[in-house]
């Protein structure tokens, strides 16, 4: 015999099929559509390097799903970036525009967010992990709107391996202490056992639920003993230690760059990366990095099972996705993110789930603006503010590639620094920096982007058609935010 979860899914999908139910005869009802679960892995810093070295996530979501091959994020920042998934909008809109006051941090995000509008939609939902930068520091217990089961982890210690605490639905709880490496307490793995359990506890109340996954992985840790600084960092599971001893520092054409000429003084000004350098970018990062990430797709494998075991697999909708990218040489920038280029803005996105086909591949471009419309689109549910993004699900359905440009920017903010703002479409990259300069990369003849041809008279004409378009797109808001039209290519 089906369980009530599943008899009552069942019959909403009979429904949905036919149209219309009869309750009592001559008294027809219209079917209540269909709401699958929604399960949001969202990894920290991970670029698409690392992708490779995710098993689980290739066989278990990918393999069984869609992939955005050019997926990218608007703010390449973490807080700005966690807001626009929360909110369906441009960091220019929901104002979330850095980690910390006056322009950006915790205290910035709107009231209504995503579980928010969920929630009224009739879902249970649950958060496990980071949120955005500076959350529990002003008050460590706030449960923040929307979410009907909280383990958010509270600043500083979410950038701890092993002694981090989390808000447990509005009691503290620490995990270890920063220097003992006990295999139990390890983050990741404490993430993925709330998690599932979460959706345990969840399937049986045949209730639609939002769960958000977000671990540190592969986030470097901060304020950690000094001697773990000299290798791991971030620290992977003991499991994993030295799982990646076998790897080398990737090293595209854009690495160490000789020639940055072409760039703005920022990168012009940077030194060139010597041997030592590269050393220490492999041992300590690369491999932590990617060796921490394991530990991520254990909790992927784990989180797949949960759903299947529960009969709830086929009804959810599972996004696995990073809040921005991660530079590890190119350009001669030996690390980080908020700079325009592929490394940083490029994200995995991965989405499984009802209606979406196994092992295909979407060229259209994606961003972090879409999630929201994306999810609500599947959830029948409705947003309370205007959204910048759109949903992702007609795109799958063709395999035509739909124009289209997001909005790059980080600015402008009043604490001070430069900034940018720009368009990242299929071919070109344009972007003007607040001290003037300006870079644009044909992407389809140069992907590693080593020669920005903004001075090039040749590219006149797209340059000036994309600073037109930069122009309106820069502060808009809903559906302007979808106008764009091709521009001319260089005069050959």
């Amino acid at each position: 015999m089906l369980a009530l979860p599943r008899l009552r899914r069942l019959l909403a999908i009979l429904l949905a099929l036919t149209g219309v139910a009869t309750l009592t005869a001559g008294t027809p009802a219209v079917a209540r559509p269909v709401q699958p679960n929604v399960v949001v892995i969202m990894v920290d810093d991970m670029n698409m390097y690392a992708l490779q070295y995710l098993r689980n996530v290739q066989s278990l979501i990918a393999g069984q799903g869609t992939t955005f091959d050019t997926s990218v994020v608007s703010y390449s920042l973490c807080c700005p970036s966690r807001a626009t998934f929360l909110t369906g909008q441009y960091a220019h809109n929901h104002g979330v525009l850095n980690n910390a006051p006056p322009d950006g941090g915790y205290e910035k995000l709107p009231a209504e967010t995503l579980p928010v509008w969920l929630g009224r939609a009739g879902y249970d939902t649950g958060h496990v992990g980071k949120f955005l930068n500076r959350y529990g520091r002003a008050n460590p217990t706030e449960i923040p709107p929307g979410w009907s089961e909280w383990y958010g982890s509270v600043d500083p210690t979410t950038y701890r391996m092993w002694g981090y605490t989390l808000n447990e639905n509005g009691v503290l709880r620490t995990y270890g202490t920063p220097g003992v490496e006990d295999p139990e307490l390890y983050q990741t793995d404490v993430y993925a056992r709330k998690a599932v359990d979460f959706i345990r506890r969840k399937a049986p109340a045949g209730k639609p639920f939002f769960l958000s996954f977000a671990p540190l992985a592969p986030h470097g840790e901060g304020n950690t003993p000094a001697e773990f600084r000299t290798r791991r960092n971030p620290r992977p599971a003991p499991r994993h230690l030295g799982a990646m001893d076998g790897v080398t520092l990737p090293k595209p054409p854009s690495f160490d760059e000789a020639d940055v000429s072409d760039k703005p003084a920022a990168v012009r000004n940077r030194p060139r990366i010597g041997a030592a350098a590269q050393q220490r970018m492999q041992n300590v990062a690369l491999k932590g990095r990617l060796e921490s990430l394991l530990a991520v797709d254990d909790a992927v494998a784990g989180i797949v099972k949960a759903l299947r075991e529960s009969g709830e697999l086929n009804d959810t909708l599972i996004v696995f996705t990073s809040d921005n990218g991660w530079m590890q040489g190119e350009h001669r920038i030996r690390n980080g993110k908020v700079v325009p280029y592929e490394e940083s803005i490029r994200v995995p996105l991965i989405m499984r789930g009802p209606g979406l086909p196994a092992g295909k591949h979407v060229k259209t471009i994606a961003a972090n603006i879409d999630l929201t419309p994306t999810i609500l689109d599947a959830a029948h549910a409705t947003a309370a503010v205007t959204l910048d993004g759109r949903s992702l699900l007609p795109f799958v359905n063709g395999d035509a590639t739909i124009p289209r440009a997001v909005v790059i920017e980080t600015g402008p903010r009043t604490g001070g620094g430069n900034w940018y703002a720009g368009l990242r479409a299929q071919r070109w990259k344009y972007v003007e920096h607040s001290t003037g300069e300006l870079e644009l990369y044909d992407l389809q003849r140069d992907p590693y982007e080593l020669t920005s041809v903004h001075a090039d008279p040749s590219y006149d004409a797209t340059r000036q058609a994309l600073a037109e378009r930069l122009a309106r797109l820069r502060t808009c808001a809903g559906a302007a935010c979808h106008q764009w039209s091709p521009v001319p290519g260089p005069r050959l």
